[in-house]
């Protein structure tokens, strides 16, 4: 100020002053300043350094709008890359609320801008560790984010999964991408702004990383005047913390009179004594929120109600301020402020309220129908009143002297965020309620017009959106259909990134514009089926049965039913209605020509075996191998209902699983082959096995590994190489020959996400370990990698058995008594208390506790249970046995 007063102190004239005193006037500039705010900043940077040290924390930011929530968190992000730490951001959008993922996907973006910034040595390491993390699924995430194809190139199209194997996939893929950047060297800093809009499949995968392995802190700022305590955010929220993750709630309050007197004081360059009148006054006016205030000031100052006068002091008239009207809304503020740009430049903030909070030049040209250099000459005055940010330095090419020579070529596309949410919404409420339907209409016609294919990819959702938001305008039958298609695309789109509410949603609308199922039968049978699988997908079992009834009832062949039924019988066996579910398949069989029972009587085991029996004498093992590929649809859809009823039958029907397995082999040998086969000639060797054909069993085996190998389909292998090695190959080859088969599988049922195999993969490796004799060092030292691959499948009978055996091992490993421990473990399941006896025998007969060891074995017999086979039968009956043995005498 001194020096400014010593400029003063040399003008001479009129114009000099004038100029000078604009020159005054540009120094008005707020101070970027956070008040009171120390100790949420040192709360934020602590929490940064246990994320350092290996953990992994949620740091939460609430607060009403403009309350200082972004500026609290931003305000850390110079600490932390300062420390190494990778530090990204995404925010959420109110206007674009069904894009899955939206504020993800800009984080990772930032990531991936980062990233390339580095060194090409940097750029090389970065690739591979990507590549070894996801392995073939690196084409997921370029499907989400293109941008990554810059970083690892091309990448090998991906198998299309069905059900909730599609979302396990994925959620993996993003797992262990997340993962190449949480390290000791570089922790990971995520910061999600605007929680409460987040979509749902957000929300999941918000649940599933903070499950990590650590060095990932995610920051969340929210508005928690607009949320409940049912609100789907807290909600996750809550199950996070009964999931025991670390996760903590800065609440962030109103500035108080002091605060506020200090950020005038320091925008004035004076003391707080002399602001004390003004800043009472503003503090009334905006309730102590900072953004308003600080609004609110510019507001003044652009009114000239605080000025620079002749004597070098800034001035207000209070007494007019007093009288002046001011909005308690700060949108009417902003939107006050829009109103004073140019009209072309309020045309152009409309139109970027449309697109969202951060918007790019380029679809900003499509949309406006104006030149590059018209466009950007708008957005210069907005930059310059302060009312949108740019995101990076490429906006200053347009504003030089050589701008005109630029756009003439392909210049990198600029992109702005609005200063605040409260500013886009201002520019969007400056479009009258009856215009912005025909405003979104005309931006998603453009859009799908003239955007370029890539253009056209990335921003698919939003085009959708923009369509969807004025959709009772679209009345054309050709456009109707090809916003029908849209959204099937769309909801096809949002299934395979698992963000099922948004899939359910489009697929709603694409019914809503349906014609008649006679005269769009496939669209509207595609859309229906669709429909019912995200709603099972997405948990909401109580639509199910009423969307799927719907196709049944419309479809007109057996074999557009095939899908729903698959979802039916998915369905049921989710929720362990076993019954239900096969009779389910049951009935569709009997629509495919195949009539079966659900409690067959031994006579109809008997001949299907002896059928099959049969029919398998009259091929050579050469023949076998050599089938042709199976074409017809419906014999496929019979394998493929075959094949899901196999599960509920195992919990069900043992007998009934014999009668599928020999089915399913007959029509493989009268039909072809199929990736499919190699299951059925699994659980038939399976069959075989329990029958006392070894030699057989061992062939057929050999023959469902062999075509395993040959069809790559991982699902069916992870199934394959658990059920061989465990029931076949052992009875004819060493028992550590199935030690690798086991890894192959869990391998498989890792990559093809196939969780009901991976638990029981992982479990039956141990296992197979421990009975052939592996040392006890060994397994130990293998054991907190298989308990960590059991826990990521989510099955708790896999759990169980593996706790059982772990206490088991570590009883021998350590010598401990094995009382104490083994006893804690309880289920109601006979197969598992079959099991659990079996292993109490087992450790008090090697304890050389014969007494126990006897009782154990009588109570094992009371839960004898025909699941409880392999190479588990053979190893409770040896040690009942020796423990007879060792008790005879008395």
């Amino acid at each position: 100020l001194a020096n400014c007063l010593h400029q003063w102190q040399s003008i001479s004239t009129i114009n000099e002053f004038e100029l000078a005193q604009q020159d005054f006037s540009d120094r008005f500039i707020l101070p970027e300043k956070l008040y009171g705010r120390t100790t949420e900043i040192q709360t934020l940077l602590a929490a940064f350094d246990r994320v350092s040290q290996g953990h992994t924390e949620m740091m939460l930011v609430a607060g009403f709008s403009g309350i200082g929530k972004t500026a609290l968190i931003n305000e850390v992000h110079k600490p932390i890359t300062r420390q190494k730490g990778y530090f990204i951001k995404g925010k959420y959008d109110q206007f674009n609320r069904r894009r899955p993922f939206s504020g993800f996907f800009q984080a990772f973006r930032d990531l991936i801008r980062q990233l390339l910034s580095e060194s090409e040595e940097h750029l090389a390491d970065w690739k591979n560790r990507i590549l070894v993390a996801v392995g073939d699924n690196a084409q997921i995430l370029i499907n989400e984010l293109p941008e990554l194809k810059k970083l690892i190139g091309l990448q090998p199209l991906i198998r299309d999964m069905e059900g909730t194997a599609s979302q396990q996939r994925f959620n993996l893929a993003f797992q262990q991408f997340i993962e190449v950047f949480t390290t000791a060297e570089h922790p990971l800093v995520i910061f999600l702004d605007d929680l409460q809009w987040a979509d749902a499949a957000s929300l999941k995968l918000m649940k599933l990383l903070m499950t990590g392995k650590g060095y990932l802190l995610l920051l969340g700022a929210y508005r928690d005047n607009e949320v409940s305590s049912t609100h789907q955010f807290m909600l996750t929220i809550e199950q996070l913390r009964q999931a025991a993750v670390m996760v903590q709630t800065i609440t962030l309050t109103p500035l108080n009179l002091a605060g506020t007197n200090q950020l005038i004081a320091d925008a004035l360059h004076c003391s707080i004594e002399r602001t004390e009148d003004l800043a009472e006054l503003v503090d009334r006016k905006t309730q102590g929120n900072p953004f308003f205030a600080t609004q609110f000031l510019k507001s003044l100052h652009a009114d000239g109600l605080i000025r620079f006068n002749r004597r070098g002091y800034w001035e207000c008239d209070l007494a007019q301020i007093q009288t002046l009207f001011v909005t308690d809304d700060v949108v009417e503020l902003m939107a006050d402020q829009l109103q004073r740009l140019p009209v072309a430049a309020q045309q152009i903030f409309k139109l970027a309220a449309c697109i969202g909070n951060q918007f790019d030049l380029e679809t900003l040209v499509i949309i406006s129908e104006q030149s590059r250099l018209a466009t950007t000459d708008a957005l210069w005055e907005g930059l310059q009143a302060g009312l949108i940010l740019p995101t990076s330095q490429v906006y200053k090419f347009f504003q030089s002297d050589t701008s005109q020579q630029f756009a003439s070529e392909k210049p990198v596309n600029s992109t702005y965020q609005f200063l605040h949410d409260r500013v886009q919404q201002a520019a969007y409420s400056l479009i009258p309620d009856q215009q912005k339907q025909h405003t979104h209409l005309e931006i998603g016609r453009l859009l799908l017009a003239n955007a370029s294919n890539e253009q056209r990819q990335e921003k698919f959702f939003e085009i959708v959106n923009h369509f969807n938001l004025a959709i009772e305008l679209v009345q054309k039958p050709s456009e109707r259909e090809m916003l029908t298609r849209l959204n099937l695309k769309a909801a096809h789109k949002a299934k395979v990134a698992t963000a099922y509410t948004a899939a359910y949603n489009y697929a709603q609308v694409g019914i809503k514009l349906l014609s008649s199922w006679s005269e769009q039968y496939d669209l509207a049978l595609t859309l229906h089926e669709t429909l019912a699988e995200v709603a099972f997908l997405n948990g909401d079992f109580a639509a199910v049965p009423a969307l799927t009834k719907v196709v049944l009832k419309q479809a007109r062949a057996t074999i557009d039913r095939i899908k729903t039924y698959e979802i039916i019988i998915q369905f049921h066996t989710i929720q362990k209605q076993h019954q239900q579910a096969i009779d389910s398949g049951l009935e569709v069989l009997q629509q495919l020509g195949i009539n079966l029972s659900s409690h067959p009587h031994k006579l109809d085991l008997f001949q299907e075996l002896i059928k099959t029996k049969v029919a398998l004498s009259k091929k050579s093992p050469e023949d076998l191998l050599n089938l042709p590929e199976m074409v017809l649809p419906e014999k496929v859809a019979a394998l493929r209902i075959l094949d899901l009823l196999q599960m509920p039958a195992y919990l069900f029907s043992q007998k009934l699983l014999v009668v599928l397995a020999a089915v399913g082999v007959r029509i493989t040998l009268q039909y072809g082959n199929n990736p499919l086969a190699a299951s059925f000639y699994a659980h038939y060797s399976m069959v075989l096995s329990s029958a006392g054909e070894l030699d057989k069993s061992y062939q057929i085996g050999q023959l469902a590994m062999f075509l395993a190998d040959r069809y790559q389909n991982l699902a069916i292998t992870a199934k394959v190489k658990v059920i061989i090695p465990w029931f076949s190959q052992p009875w004819r080859q060493e028992l550590r020959n199935s030690i690798p088969l086991m890894d192959e599988s869990i391998l498989a049922a890792q990559e093809s996400c196939n969780l009901t195999f991976l638990g029981v993969s992982a479990g039956m490796s141990m296992l197979i370990r421990f009975f052939a004799g592996v040392p006890l060092d060994e397994i130990v030292s293998k054991m907190a990698e298989i308990e960590k691959i059991i826990i990521q499948s989510k099955d708790e009978s896999s759990q169980l058995y593996f706790a059982l055996l772990r206490q088991t091992i570590l009883d021998l490993h350590e010598t401990l008594s094995p009382v104490t421990t083994i006893t804690t473990i309880e289920s109601q399941e006979s197969s598992f208390l079959s099991t659990l006896y079996g292993f109490r025998t087992f450790s008090a007969y090697i304890f050389d506790d014969i007494p126990a060891a006897l009782s154990y074995a009588d109570t094992q017999l009371l839960y004898e249970s025909p699941q409880t086979t392999g190479m588990t039968k053979i190893q409770i009956w040896l040690f009942d046995a020796l423990t007879r043995l060792a008790a005879y005498p008395n």
